[in-house]
């Protein structure tokens, strides 16, 4: 369950520093959103749909070697990087200015990798002070 909240908080915190900046260099708008007067990003992806998604990411890959973590990352980021290209097209939740869906898969790809390493981190810590006692 701790794992699962670090997942979650820091998923969250990376989505929205990388969106913050994303909006800040106007690659993306959204011009639709949550809190618009507070929030220039879309607050319900960066810090609820998309750490959720990491979560999952994360337990499905957390026994797994790295050629098979890397398959499993395509299962999320390619569906998300076609989604958001037919979203973008046919919706106006948000607009790209500068910005495709190769910058989606990459940015995706990134964060859950980001994650996946913090966790193994943990792992390793957690098992150096196991060892210990």
């Amino acid at each position: 369950m701790r794992e699962n909240l670090l997942i979650f908080f820091s998923k969250g915190v990376l989505a929205t520093l990388i969106d913050a900046y994303v909006v800040a260099t106007k690659k993306v708008e959204y011009p639709v959103r949550p809190f618009p007067k507070i929030f220039k990003t879309n607050i319900i992806y960066d810090v609820l749909f998309f750490p959720i998604l990491s979560v999952i990411w994360v337990k499905i890959s957390y026994n797994d070697k790295f050629r098979k973590i890397l398959l499993k990352s395509l299962i999320f980021s390619v569906p998300m990087s076609i989604g958001q290209w037919v979203m973008e097209r046919n919706t106006r939740l948000f607009k790209w200015k500068n910005w495709s869906p190769l910058h989606t898969f990459g940015s995706v790809n990134f964060t859950l990798f980001t994650i996946r390493g913090f966790v193994g981190l943990l792992k390793k810590i957690d098992k150096l002070k196991h060892n210990q006692t």
